[in-house]
């Protein structure tokens, strides 16, 4: 299979996205291998479509027409059509492409494009949990909080390279476990009027995060505020909320758990990686929580998990790397070798 991806110049980019249910962020990319620069975050909601995005995005930076775009995209990427999971927008991928009248148009899923950008960040974009380093070499998983939950991995293969393992993870079923988390998932399900499921995604996200502290707060018999996860954070932070510093503390150990059944799924013997938009506001606390003890958590499997790292991204725009990276394998002479041309 062959892509139409022209190799990116200053007076035809490449453009490079990450747009979740929240934020659409945007980069240009210039020559080969270059950063993405220009970058200019905006807000999905206020914009109808990718297309009318794209477009402010270009007159705000005073950009002329890309030669290719890469825009990774929250949710699962399998057609023509897409539709984001945690967002209004919907879209053709071929009609998008020709009204924005550019070369290439290509989506993929964010987290698979965060995976993509593992092998590309450096010591100064990662923040190491434990005292295990991650080993590129070896199969990786990322996963994160933002407004939903992703998950994906990344396989090395012989002779350099990776191959990307995007998925769903995020709406695997969660399954109590014991002492407080498993009483919180269980109040959990009660909230699910009746379907008597909830998903990873239904606790280790942003909205996730409200629901543990109306839960938390319950358990102390206090009413809960109306807070947002950005309140919750905040509070905690400031050590000023026993309940929100509490809301916290178990959404790290759960999502220590669910990390390391990740690890166990995928064998990212190389390292799991956190991302996300939630965890980078609440690194210090993550990294003084019980997150580690949630992960290595297992009847059967705790001296493998030991070994494995967990690793926090805190490189500001990864998922644009990731996004950079897959147009660098599908353009130009590399993507004549790839197919023998």
């Amino acid at each position: 299979m062959t892509y139409e991806v022209p190799l990116p110049t200053e007076s035809r980019p490449w453009l490079v996205a990450d747009i979740g249910g929240t934020n659409a962020r945007f980069g240009l990319v210039t020559a080969p291998g270059a950063a993405a620069e220009r970058v200019l975050v905006l807000r999905a909601a206020e914009h109808p479509d990718l297309e009318a995005a794209v477009e402010q995005y270009l007159a705000a930076v005073g950009a002329g027409r890309p030669g290719a775009v890469c825009a990774a995209v929250a949710g699962p990427v399998t057609g023509d059509r897409f539709r984001f999971t945690n967002g209004t927008w919907a879209l053709s991928i071929s009609d998008t492409r020709r009204r924005l009248d550019v070369d290439a148009l290509h989506l993929i899923n964010d987290f698979e494009a965060l995976a993509l950008s593992l092998p590309h960040l450096g010591d100064d974009d990662l923040v190491v949990i434990g005292d295990r380093r991650p080993d590129t070499s070896l199969p990786m998983a990322v996963l994160g909080p933002g407004t939903g939950l992703g998950v994906a991995g990344l396989v090395p293969v012989p002779g350099g390279g990776y191959v990307p393992l995007p998925g769903e993870g995020g709406h695997m079923l969660l399954r109590p476990g014991h002492g407080v988390d498993a009483e919180a998932i269980e109040v959990l399900l009660g909230e699910r009027g009746g379907f008597g499921m909830v998903t990873a995604e239904h606790v280790l996200s942003g909205p996730g995060l409200t629901r543990l502290y109306r839960h938390v707060a319950k358990s102390h018999d206090a009413t809960p505020e109306a807070l947002s996860p950005a309140d919750i954070s905040g509070r905690a932070l400031a050590g000023s909320d026993p309940l929100c510093t509490e809301t916290i503390e178990l959404f790290c150990r759960l999502l220590g758990t669910f990390a390391g059944s990740v690890a166990l799924t995928l064998g990212a013997r190389g390292g799991v990686f956190l991302a996300g938009g939630v965890l980078p506001r609440i690194a210090e606390l993550l990294l003084d929580s019980e997150f580690r003890a949630g992960f290595e958590t297992n009847p059967t499997m705790a001296a493998y998990l030991h070994r494995i790292s967990t690793v926090l991204v805190t490189a500001p725009y990864p998922a644009l790397v990731g996004a950079a990276a897959w147009l660098e394998t599908h353009s130009g002479a590399q993507a004549r070798e790839a197919v023998g041309v």
